[in-house]
């Protein structure tokens, strides 16, 4: 009798930069692949603090987050729950466009500034003072930040035209992240 084939999905080792030294790999199953778009997803994170956002909890210990990897782009977006599964809202990481290699291998760098949008709210520009330490700090360079705030002021007039995030996003639930994992035999 033959092996059963590895019916597990393909997976991604990202590593993740906080300048000026803060280094993090994170290891995610691949659920969706095009050239548009590359959709992964973490289940049941870990997080030191939950993230609160307007005295609300939209990330937790046990949450899931489905990420949204657009080749080329200077950020990323997950769709993020709460660890009972609730859908809390869509969250852009400005971060330097993802350098993929050979092996599912992917290097990026976080340029501070993320973008919040809770569903049927405005969005709104987080961390600023972050990326202003950062440059304090000589962290980061000048044109970074800039080409950083520009991305975030994008996404801002996108989102307030209601033309963020993207109809992929949209289409790529939980549940829908959950029903590919689950058709490959486990959690991913």
């Amino acid at each position: 009798m033959s092996p059963e084939p590895d019916r597990s999905p393909p997976r991604v080792t990202i590593h993740y930069l906080r300048p000026p030294d803060h280094r993090q790999t994170f290891r995610q199953p691949i659920i969706h692949e095009s050239p548009e778009v590359i959709v992964t997803f973490s289940r049941a994170i870990s997080v030191s603090s939950p993230m609160e956002l307007g005295g609300e909890v939209v990330l937790e210990t046990g949450s899931d987050i489905v990420w949204f990897t657009f080749p080329g782009l200077w950020h990323d977006i997950g769709r993020f729950h709460s660890a009972r599964g609730t859908f809390t809202g869509f969250y852009a990481n400005l971060l330097t466009p993802v350098e993929m290699l050979p092996g599912n291998i992917w290097r990026t760098t976080d340029l501070f500034l993320d973008v919040w949008m809770k569903p049927g709210h405005a969005p709104r520009l987080l961390d600023e003072e972050e990326l202003q330490d950062a440059l304090d700090a000589d962290a980061l360079e000048a044109r970074t930040a800039r080409r950083a705030r520009e991305e975030a002021e994008g996404i801002l007039e996108r989102a307030s035209a209601g033309a963020w995030p993207p109809p992929v996003v949209h289409e790529w639930t939980r549940e829908r992240a959950l029903d590919v994992l689950n058709n490959f035999g486990g959690p991913g």
